[in-house]
């Protein structure tokens, strides 16, 4: 009885406040925060579901928004006005030909194993190719698949998706969009990169042409 008594002592601050502390929060994360993370830093009792809706609609159609990257929350600048921050936001790592395609691999086909990968790319992968792709946050190990030797697989980061501004792997490009992107040539393996509805047209940029020479090398 005590403690019921105790709750009560306490009230959630209005839904203004906890939208505050939401956009206070996201503001100063340089990291996507899950619902989860935000709640463990709130008042007792507050919704931080209800509150990030909130905050996200009254930053549409201003320079930055909230975004959802995968099971978090952040604020990124505004998709059409990424050029600005262009000098800013130049990723200067360069990647192979081969760590493209494995990173392509692994995101349209995740989990994956290391076998399946080679299989789809038709060479053999080095550890190297995929270390690099887990040094730079884009790539981690995912659960063991269920067969003899039980390999173990990967799949793509959150990272991954906040770094190419989407919100799941579901909004992957199709082949059109990354051929035109200078991610793929016209003679990438075969089932390389499926489209994610089966229509090359169906699909998102998978970032600005402009950042595509600086970002990656053949």
């Amino acid at each position: 009885m005590s403690d019921e008594r105790e709750e009560t002592l306490f009230h959630a601050p209005p839904l203004g406040e906890q939208e505050r502390m939401i956009e206070a929060m996201l503001f100063a994360s340089a990291d996507p925060l899950s619902l989860r993370e935000m709640a463990a830093r709130m008042p007792h009792g507050s919704d931080p579901a209800e509150a990030v809706q909130l905050l996200r609609r009254r930053y549409e159609g201003r320079g930055v928004n909230v975004l959802r990257v995968g099971d978090a929350w952040a604020i990124r600048t505004a998709g059409d006005l990424g050029y600005l921050m262009q000098k800013e936001t130049v990723e200067q790592r360069k990647l192979s030909r081969a760590a493209i395609e494995t990173l392509a691999i692994i995101a349209y086909h995740q989990p994956v194993t290391r076998a399946e990968i080679e299989e789809i790319r038709g060479v053999s992968v080095s550890r190297g190719t995929v270390d690099q792709l887990i040094e730079l946050g884009w790539a981690r190990f995912g659960r063991r698949k269920m067969t003899p030797g039980r390999p173990v697989t990967y799949v793509v980061t959150q990272g991954f998706l906040d770094h190419f501004g989407l919100e799941s792997a579901r909004d992957l490009p199709g082949l059109k969009e990354l051929r035109e992107a200078g991610l793929l040539d016209n003679r990438a393996p075969q089932g390389l990169v499926p489209g994610p509805t089966g229509d090359d047209d169906d699909a998102l940029d998978l970032m600005d042409m402009d950042d595509t020479d600086d970002m990656f090398e053949d």
